[in-house]
């Protein structure tokens, strides 16, 4: 049996995955389409029924070869062949195909792909072309709602037996890290019938980065209260704090999505003890959409008077990420509420233009004296799927138990096969057509050399940890590029806030862990449209804040409480 990496010995429960496995799920690039391979789909299960290999071997090799198609998404990195030191490795031609080829017998190929994240409209319309078609590829990345629509549509295989038998100690380790929601979120009636890419929801932990350079030049202390902070932005508002001697900043950054991992308010909402877009445990034990709750109000009120006040661009309604990002890199924001990769995207931006831009991550703060829970939402939303009849569905299991072993096995190469250190940061392992990684990654990298550093022997890092240490000294030696990592991974990084919000037990994770309800394919997309435009009124004052309580009557009647209903009798399930 394969040993996992020894760790240190954190709560797996709380503490969260690599800064580079959360950016999968956000990857961005340009939506057009192309084709990559062929569906080999009609003859896989011709190919593969006379090939063997030991019967619950979670490493065992197929003899002869076995052949396997996915769809998949390509981010510009891997589209361009940028990536640094990798000559002609290309999608179809790479380290992790041959890899998965020599030691599993698993040769695979793509029946198409699309350049672009799997959020992006591209992968999304093709997907549901496919699906619409019935022509399915061996393996398909879905989301919830389109995992549920398989089940129920007996396109796929209940992978139930195949995981029981082959998942690896390791993979079940990380499948079970964060309790039964990961493996639940895939299960229809007792019945696994996907493996779910296990995103970490720690990753989803909001801070308060704040541009310590203006604080320091208006004599100003790190916030203790969310009083503090109100103080905070309308200084940076008022006080020309880049001493241009213009009335041309605003105080914080938010989007026209308002939740999000960057340039979000989820960290605001939380100081008035408000957890909008996610299921929280009310008093009474039940579960209620926190968006809908009465201190949600007060949160908008105060949001609402920030931008009467002109602490907020007042064009923030209509703008995405990119274009509040414009503002950050022209150092016009000091605010910026979001996950601890923010230093990597936007905020390096500010600093790329003015090295003196000094951005800072601190604990989320509180309007009263009660220290504010720290909303953790349910992060795995996308699941592999293998097609119906395909000879092979355990291949799949095989490919993440190798993938996790391969980056985080007690003899991993995760300087190959991860984040090669001469890559500048950039990871090989968007080659991989699976890319799962535990979700105990990041905090536990950051204690290891927060250890090492305390005994003064960083020779004692390997694997991950001594990656990422091997950027923080390109900074020290002043490659400037490796800024980002600092601000999350240095001696006073950001993932300090984290180990105080674990220590205080701050940390409240979202409840609702369970497949789509009916209600929620119906109605949850244009509820969720409706909350955003309500919110963004209220806040830019074109509506009271006291709309709010109508808001939240046609949010119930329009499917709201039925799809309350539904979460709860979920939630009494799984109690039983």
């Amino acid at each position: 049996m394969r040993k996992r990496i020894i760790t240190t010995g954190l709560s797996a429960v709380l503490i969260g995955s690599l800064l580079l496995t959360a950016c999968t799920s956000k990857q961005s690039g340009a939506s057009s389409p192309s084709a990559s391979g062929s569906s080999e789909t009609g003859s896989a299960a011709e190919n593969n029924s006379s090939a063997g290999a030991e019967d619950g071997d979670p490493f065992g090799k197929y003899d002869p070869s076995v052949k396997m198609t996915f769809a998949r998404t390509v981010d510009n990195d891997l589209y361009d062949n940028i990536l640094p030191k990798t000559p002609g490795e290309t999608i179809d031609s790479n380290r992790w195909l041959d890899l998965y080829s020599k030691d599993l017998g698993i040769d695979i190929s793509y029946a198409w792909t699309v350049r672009g994240g799997l959020t992006d409209d591209a992968y999304t319309q093709k997907l549901n072309v496919t699906i619409a078609s019935g022509d399915l590829p061996d393996v398909l990345i879905v989301n919830r709602t389109q995992l549920k629509q398989l089940a129920e549509s007996d396109m796929i295989t209940d992978m139930t037996e195949y995981y029981d038998k082959y998942a690896s100690e390791l993979t079940k380790e990380v499948y079970n890290s964060e309790g039964p929601g990961i493996l639940e979120s895939a299960t229809f009636d007792g019945r696994l019938m996907a493996v779910p890419y296990a995103d970490a929801s720690v990753e989803s932990t909001q801070y308060l980065w704040l541009r310590k350079d203006w604080l320091d030049k208006l004599n100003l202390e790190p916030p203790k209260t969310m009083q503090d902070l109100l103080g905070i932005a309308k200084a940076f508002t008022t006080l020309d704090p880049d001493g241009n001697g213009k009335d041309d900043t605003y105080a914080m950054a938010i989007t026209k999505n308002m939740y999000s991992g960057a340039m979000g308010t989820e960290g605001f909402f939380a100081g008035y003890h408000s957890y909008p877009n996610m299921w929280v445990t009310t008093d009474e034990g039940t579960l209620a959409w926190g968006s809908v709750l009465p201190e949600t109000k007060e949160a908008l009120r105060a949001l609402a008077d920030m931008y009467a006040a002109g602490e907020i661009d007042p064009e923030f309604g209509i703008k995405d990420g990119a274009k509040v990002a414009e503002l950050i890199a022209a150092g016009k924001i000091g605010i910026d509420f979001g996950e601890q990769w923010n230093p990597m995207y936007p905020l390096i931006s500010n600093y790329q233009n003015d090295p003196k831009a000094d951005w800072v991550g601190y604990p989320i703060v509180s309007s009263d004296n009660t220290l504010p829970k720290v909303p953790q939402k349910f992060r795995t939303q996308w699941y592999y799927v293998v097609r119906k009849d395909y000879a092979n569905p355990e291949a799949v299991v095989k490919l993440i138990n190798l993938h996790l072993e391969k980056n985080w096995g007690e003899n991993n190469e995760f300087d190959h096969y991860y984040m090669p250190v001469e890559n500048e940061g950039k990871g090989v392992w968007k080659f991989s057509p699976v890319t799962p990684a535990p979700t105990n990654k990041n905090l536990e990298a950051f204690n290891e050399i927060q250890k090492a550093r305390k005994l003064g022997d960083m020779s004692i890092l390997v694997g991950e940890s001594a990656v990422i240490q091997k950027n923080l000294e390109a900074y020290e030696a002043g490659d400037t590029t490796q800024w980002g990592w600092e601000k999350i991974y240095g001696k006073d990084g950001v993932f300090n806030a984290l180990n105080g919000y674990i220590e205080n037990g701050q940390v409240m994770r979202e409840e609702f862990v369970g497949a789509p309800t009916p209600t929620m394919v119906d109605k949850q997309s244009s509820l969720k449209t409706m909350e955003l435009e309500m919110f963004i009124r209220i806040i830019m004052g074109d509506v009271p804040v006291d709309e709010f309580d109508k808001f939240v009557e046609n949010w119930n009647a329009l499917g709201g409480a039925q799809m309350t209903k539904e979460v709860n009798e979920w939630y009494q399930s799984i109690k039983k």
